[in-house]
């Protein structure tokens, strides 16, 4: 089931980026959590950081779709 991303924003409070989809239903992502299970250094970190801030929906995009392993610049 592939669920399309219409909102998402980090929450600075809570550490987690809160994501709604089109159906209405919601997530949200603990990136402390998600940033101890896959960053192998401070410089993927910073990667990860970067996003959230930046670019949550990519963020949300890369967690849900992809491999954060096998992104090049991580």
């Amino acid at each position: 089931m592939d669920k399309k991303v219409i909102s998402c924003a980090f929450n600075i409070d809570t550490a987690c980026v809160e994501v709604r989809f089109v159906d209405g239903s919601m997530i949200s992502v603990d990136c402390t959590l998600v940033e101890a299970e896959v960053a192998r250094n401070m410089y993927e970190s910073s990667e990860l950081g970067w996003l959230v801030y930046n670019a949550p929906v990519d963020y949300v995009n890369l967690l849900l779709h992809g491999d954060v392993r096998e992104v090049p610049s991580l």
